[in-house]
């Protein structure tokens, strides 16, 4: 998985006047905690932080904290304006690259339903998939082929398999899918009983010309 090295400032616990100065100066308030920890409080700059959530990639953070050593983790929660959706307040989870990293990873979809050529609806109620690996691991997305996939068929969460890699999510989600409309093209289906009645009149005919 990608590593996204984010640089910040350690800062002590303030009030709300003490965190909203912090915000005016586009800073945006930040913990680090877990997998051993203490928790440790600092600050981000609002512009180097919309390169991490301005993507719909998943990334391992590389936090730099005062200069120092890099600290690996990843994103835990995020808070929003209700109203502006700028972030208000990021927590960061500790990670140890010999421990298994519970993350979500995006969907790649490829490939033509069939179901799609012959007239159905496509749907994806999924995004990404959230799963449980090592570090290294980790892959970068998962990709899914919807070439096979025909008319009021399904993929669910469990149809995945990676090497390595624990799938978190609910085998029975529904990661995409095809369902039949009006303008399914009965062609096909047409097509099909002609080719498999057309044996059985080829078999009659000598019998009719006796």
């Amino acid at each position: 998985m990608q590593h996204f090295e984010l640089k910040g400032q350690t800062r002590k616990v303030g009030n709300k006047a003490v965190i909203k100065a912090f915000r005016k100066e586009g800073l945006v308030p930040c913990n680090l905690y877990g997998n051993g920890v203490e928790n440790i409080l600092f600050t981000v700059s609002d512009k180097d932080l919309q390169g991490l959530l301005c993507t719909p990639a998943s990334f391992i953070v590389d936090l730099v904290l005062d200069g120092g050593k890099a600290r690996t983790a990843i994103l835990h929660e995020l808070q929003f304006h209700p109203v502006k959706d700028n972030c208000l307040h990021v927590d960061f989870l500790a990670v140890d690259e010999k421990k298994p990293i519970a993350i979500n990873v995006p969907l790649i979809i490829s490939g033509h339903a069939v179901g799609v050529q012959k007239g159905g609806k496509f749907s994806q109620r999924l995004r990404a998939l959230r799963i449980s690996a090592l570090m290294k691991d980790l892959p970068d997305n998962i990709g899914i082929d919807i070439s096979g996939l025909d008319l009021d068929k399904k993929i669910v969460a469990g149809d995945v398999k990676l090497d390595k890699v624990t799938i978190l999510t609910d085998k029975d989600a529904v990661i995409c899918s095809v369902r039949t409309t009006r303008n399914v093209d009965t062609s096909a289906a047409a097509s099909e009983a002609a080719a498999a009645a057309a044996p059985a009149a080829e078999a009659e005919a000598p019998a009719a010309a006796e």
